[in-house]
């Protein structure tokens, strides 16, 4: 790495300062000391109905009104009383539950802007013989869906859907989403997704995010916010929105955890995977650790078929390819503690550690002629390639609660280091099949040792106001330093010789300043808004050292607003109104100017005068009863990123880079319909159309490429006899349109069964993808008039997977009831 500057000591300096001030006044107030966070609350005592004597460590659930979906829960004290707290204005159902007493709900809790804190007193619950929760464990049966005013909260802990799985299966299933075999993320239609873990950036590429994601079981996930149009809060990276994976935090004193293990087969090869959690809460420690261990395999099967056309005569292609991969390494260590000083601060740390290994092969028969089925050259092109990869990651926060209205300061500093060391051997054999000739051989070799160092440092305030209103304001810092060193070779002698035309080092650095303030405020009764301004100062340089005069310097500064009005219509009805602008800087792989080696025909260039593309998005989303929503949506792009053939009909050659063209719409409908067939019978579906026009440039001429999209995702959830879960995932894509590709219709179908044993404990699962073996993606290219690019590609997505998990618990027996009763809320979809 090149040796750089550390620029954010002041910042840090001026953030300690800030917060040892903030504290200083804090302490002089002297104010009460609670946990309460918010405006609204609910609090009340529980006792026995007959001898009137607290209820400790019982269960209160909060529920939307007329719903069975919980939204906030507690336990009673040692006293019997309770209190919720961070409660949004509005109408609620409380549910109280107890071993060995029948529960109870009190209906139409009502918080209002002028009693936004209400006491329901004594609450009596009576002696029963066998008190059940079948009811509240069906309704958990599928995740519990929230629409607020900026994002959409799908809550999955204590569901059927997270058992299992792992945190890649539950955010493929997450309304809108899709995600393609290379990991790349769509949003409703949209690519350019940026995807955070507890509110922090993974600064991960594509697949090495998919490698994450599939090795965390998804029984760490507490949720995932879904943030079409994320406000000033957020970075302004990303042209698509935001997913937020949040990962659970222990509440249970003592030391519990879970350990598992899994295999996979996919027809062809075999993975396994195993892992364990551990937490451990004493005093004023918080302490867990996660351990997971994968070897995941996979491939593809394709067909590639082009034709290019000459001034006197054409030249046809077709090639028959078969990828087979396997990554593997010692478990992940996920690391973490956080000290309470006491009931209002907290600091924490956090480490995780990630390398594995990925062997791949990529093997393809290439057949060029100048007519179809009549080749006149035969190509065996034999491609090997080795990648050690390794991401160390470390946290250092803070957070500071300072008055009961919410007032708080929270400041992170994130460190990453990233590591790539790869090799690649290519051997290509040349058949003239028109005379017979003697075959010839071209061998190459190539080692493509990269990484990344960043350093991240952020402040964020909010200060509650009367009446509702509330400030946030914050800081972030940012260096990120690229080294990319390509280094490509002639292997045909016995010592490689430097082929200096491919190699290419190329170092890149960008530093991002930023601040933000957003404003929130209720506007009546009936609205309430978010008005946010976020600038962003990027500084960044990129050089060449193999190239002359290659390096490039850029600095710019940008405002990003975003505005979100929300109009409760009625007590069912609300409305949601949201326009925010958005930057896509390009990637760092992206700016790099190496040849990336397939095949003798086909390559992938870099582009270092890639600017970044900016995005207006405008929505109205709609919510009826809190379950179903419908959601509009509008983006305009500005000097979109797109990829771009050049085509050299002579050679036979394509070229796929990057560049700068005009502008993309989009146009979107996403409908979210929550179903309940039977009553152990629930259903998840989501609806997405989208038009799609994107401008792009093939063989330096424009074309248009638009297409009507349309997705529909039902997912189902079935309680069976036994108390065995089915659970049923049933994807439909219709034709779509992507840069300068259309991809033909799809669809594909998962099912999982789920069974529990000794007192749920233990849980065993077996889960089947793509049974009918149909998620086939099928592609064709504008490449220029005359010109033809097709491939049909599989991605042995077809594979069944076996998953047995045990739960322990070993803390005091009183922290056993408590863990008892939780359990109990966590069904209810809480």
């Amino acid at each position: 790495m090149k040796k750089r500057e550390l620029f954010l000591p002041g910042l840090l300096c001026l953030l300690l300062s800030f917060c040892t001030d903030v504290r200083a006044q804090d302490n002089s107030r002297q104010p009460a000391k609670t946990t309460s966070q918010a405006n609204g609350s609910i609090s009340g005592t529980l006792v026995d109905s007959l001898t009137g004597k607290p209820l400790e460590y019982a269960t209160v659930a909060l529920l939307q009104q007329g719903t069975t979906q919980a939204v906030n829960g507690t336990l009673t004290d040692d006293k019997g009383n309770f209190i919720l707290s961070g409660l949004s204005l509005g109408q609620y159902d409380l549910t109280f539950s107890f071993i060995g007493y029948a529960a109870k709900t009190i209906r139409q809790v009502t918080l209002t802007a002028g009693k936004p804190q209400v006491a329901v007193g004594n609450v009596k619950l009576a002696v029963s013989g066998a008190t059940t929760l079948k009811e509240v464990q069906v309704q958990a049966l599928r995740p519990t869906i929230t629409q607020e005013a900026d994002r959409m909260v799908v809550s999955i802990e204590g569901t059927a859907l997270a058992a299992g799985r792992t945190a890649y299966d539950v955010l493929s299933t997450s309304p809108g989403v899709f995600i393609d075999q290379e990991g790349n993320i769509q949003l409703n239609g949209r690519s350019g997704v940026t995807v955070m873990l507890d509110g922090k950036l993974t600064y991960l590429s594509a697949q090495d995010l998919r490698s994450l994601l599939e090795g965390m079981p998804a029984e760490n996930i507490r949720n995932i916010e879904i943030i079409t149009n994320p406000s000033a809060k957020y970075d302004a990276q990303g042209s698509s929105g935001i997913l937020n994976i949040n990962l659970k935090k222990n509440t249970q004193q003592g030391v519990n955890g879970s350990v598992y293990a899994g295999a996979t087969y996919n027809g062809k090869q075999y993975g396994y995977s195993g892992g364990a959690a551990l937490n451990h809460k004493t005093g004023n420690w918080n302490t867990f650790l996660n351990l997971d261990a994968a070897r995941r395999v996979g491939g593809r099967n394709s067909t590639f078929d082009r034709v290019f056309k000459g001034a006197e005569e054409s030249v046809y292609f077709d090639q028959v390819a078969t990828e087979d991969f396997r990554v593997q390494g010692p478990p992940s260590v996920r690391l973490g503690t956080d000290y309470s000083i006491d009931e209002r601060h907290s600091v924490g740390v956090m480490g995780y550690f990630m390398t594995n290994k990925l062997n791949a092969d990529f093997l393809t028969e290439t057949y060029l002629g100048n007519a179809p089925g009549q080749p006149t050259q035969f190509i065996d092109a034999d491609n090997f390639r080795e990648n050690r990869f390794t991401n160390y990651t470390g946290n250092v926060h803070y957070l500071g609660k300072f008055d009961t209205l919410g007032t708080q300061l929270s400041a992170d500093l994130d460190l990453v280091k990233i590591r790539n060391r790869g090799d690649a051997y290519f051997y290509n054999y040349f058949h003239n099949l028109a005379d017979g000739g003697p075959a010839t051989q071209d061998f190459l070799f190539t080692e493509t040792p990269s990484g990344f160092d960043i350093i991240s440092a952020k402040a964020d305030f909010t200060k509650a106001l009367s009446r509702g209103r509330k400030v946030e304001l914050g800081l972030k810092a940012s260096s990120v330093a690229s080294d990319a060193d390509s280094r490509f070779f002639f292997n045909n002698g016995d010592v490689p010789q430097p082929d200096l035309a491919r190699t290419n080092h190329f170092i890149y650095d960008e530093n991002i300043y930023a601040a933000y303030v957003n404003w929130n405020s209720n506007l009546g009764e009936r609205f309430s808004l978010q008005a946010g301004l976020r600038a962003e100062q990027t500084v960044s340089e990129g050089e060449s050292l193999t190239m002359k005069g290659s390096k490039k310097k850029r600095s710019y500064l940008d405002l990003f607003p975003s505005l979100f009005l929300k109009q409760k219509v009625n007590e069912d009805y609300e409305l949601n109104y949201n326009y925010s602008r958005r930057i896509y800087r390009p990637n760092y792989g992206f700016l790099n100017p190496f040849f990336a080696y397939r095949d003798p025909y086909t390559y992938w260039l870099g582009n270092p005068n890639l600017r970044p593309q900016y995005t207006h998005s405008f929505g109205i989303t709609q919510t009826y009863k809190k379950n179903y929503s419908l959601a509009l949506s509008y983006q305009h792009q500005q000097d979109v990123i797109s990829e771009i053939a050049l085509i050299d009909a002579e050679t036979s050659t394509t070229i796929y880079t990057i560049g700068n063209v005009d502008d993309a719409k989009n146009l979107s409908m996403t409908a979210v319909v929550p179903v309940k067939i039977l009553k152990n019978w629930d259903t998840s579906n989501t609806l997405v159309i989208a038009y799609n026009e994107y401008n792009t440039m093939v063989d330096k001429q424009q074309v248009i490429n638009d297409q009507v999209y349309y997705m529909l995702q039902s997912n189902h959830t079935i309680l069976l006899p036994w108390k065995l879960k089915a659970e049923i995932n049933g994807t439909y894509q219709g034709p779509a349109a992507y840069a300068l590709y259309r991809i033909d219709p799809r669809w594909w179908v998962n099912v999982g069964l789920k069974k529990s044993f000794m007192e749920e404990k233990l849980e065993v699962s077996v889960n089947a993808n793509d049974i009918f073996h149909t998620q086939h993606l099928i592609v064709s290219a504008d490449v220029g008039e005359g010109n033809v690019s097709d491939w049909d590609q599989y991605f042995r997505q077809r594979n069944i997977g076996f998953t047995l998990r045990y739960k322990f618990s070993r803390g005091a027996k009183l922290e056993e009831r408590k863990r008892n009763n939780l359990e109990e809320l966590n069904r209810t979809g809480g």
